[in-house]
């Protein structure tokens, strides 16, 4: 009987903003690593998730949403997007039933040359009706004649087990990437400024987390618990006072609603101190963003 080959492969996922792409890796990892809220252009770096068993190892990348960047940190975001349709095994394309198809065409051309495996994922297939769905089916057919066309609903779960299972067919032979136990290749700080960062996109409107960065400034951890420091940097002293409202109020629920979540991650007691700090256009300076890890090499 002829002995199994280890795979192992790069699977990156691409798209539109909110076409729910962290929640399908989510799903696929079966871990949070991603951050999810219903604003556009949540995830601003390429988050890699590792799924591995003794037969291969899986790395998944989620990116940020494609979009036409009007200051420095959308051009690294977008970076991002475009790096991982060049070191990509088998590359999963997101898309919706709500978005305009054509969306983004010159990205969609560089995708349509590419000669790796494409899975063409139709997510939120419980919004639309069987002859919608086909039409769409039909469309995406004739943009991307050779992608694989699965419609899935990340929200309900359906269809991620075919994902999956077709991946892994797809994947090369080859020896791991990472270590066998490796579930990410960003440190712990990285999670804990994602999670403050998903926090205050669900509490503060319009700019304000567009303007927003965390930057963890101290990461302790003891035999019961973990000690965090986190600044929390916005544009402008008006932006301030709105984080941390009156008498504190609102910088005060930010911190406990993060902190749950950071239990949560860490399985372990957390104490988190939280400041803000104005750091003025802090998103169109490159040592800033290169400090932020915003900077491709």
């Amino acid at each position: 009987m002829k002995e199994q080959k280890h795979r192992s492969g790069f699977v990156n996922i691409v798209g539109n903003p909110n076409v729910g792409k962290s929640t399908l890796m989510n799903l696929l990892v079966g871990e949070k690593l991603s951050i999810i809220t219903s604003k556009a252009q949540t995830t601003r770096h390429r988050i890699i998730g590792i799924v591995n068993t003794p037969e291969y190892q899986v790395v998944y990348s989620d990116t940020p949403g494609i979009i036409r960047p009007n200051y420095k940190l959308q051009e690294q975001m977008l970076a991002f997007s475009l790096s991982a349709l060049d070191d990509a095994d088998v590359l999963l394309y997101v898309t919706d039933v709500v978005e305009t198809i054509d969306k983004n065409d010159d990205f969609l051309q560089r995708v349509r040359q590419m000669d790796i495996p494409v899975l063409l994922l139709i997510n939120k297939i419980d919004l639309t009706n069987q002859a919608e769905l086909e039409k769409q089916v039909d469309q995406w057919h004739e943009l991307l004649p050779k992608a694989e066309i699965y419609p899935i609903s990340a929200l309900n779960n359906f269809g991620i087990e075919q994902i999956k299972k077709r991946v892994v067919e797809l994947l090369p032979e080859s020896p791991p990437y990472f270590e066998k136990d490796a579930l990410t290749d960003k440190p712990a700080r990285f999670f804990v400024s994602e999670i403050i960062r998903e926090k205050a996109l669900l509490l503060y409107r319009k700019e304000i987390p567009y303007s927003l960065e965390v930057i963890v400034e101290e990461f302790k951890e003891e035999e019961d618990i973990i000690r965090i420091r986190a600044v929390i940097w916005v544009e402008r002293e008006s932006q301030k006072g709105i984080v941390i409202g009156h008498k504190g109020e609102a910088l005060k629920k930010l911190g406990t609603m993060a902190r749950k979540d950071i239990e949560l991650f860490f399985e372990k007691k957390v104490y988190l101190q939280l400041f803000v700090k104005v750091e003025k256009d802090w998103k169109n300076d490159d040592r800033l963003l290169k400090r932020l890890g915003y900077k491709l090499d």
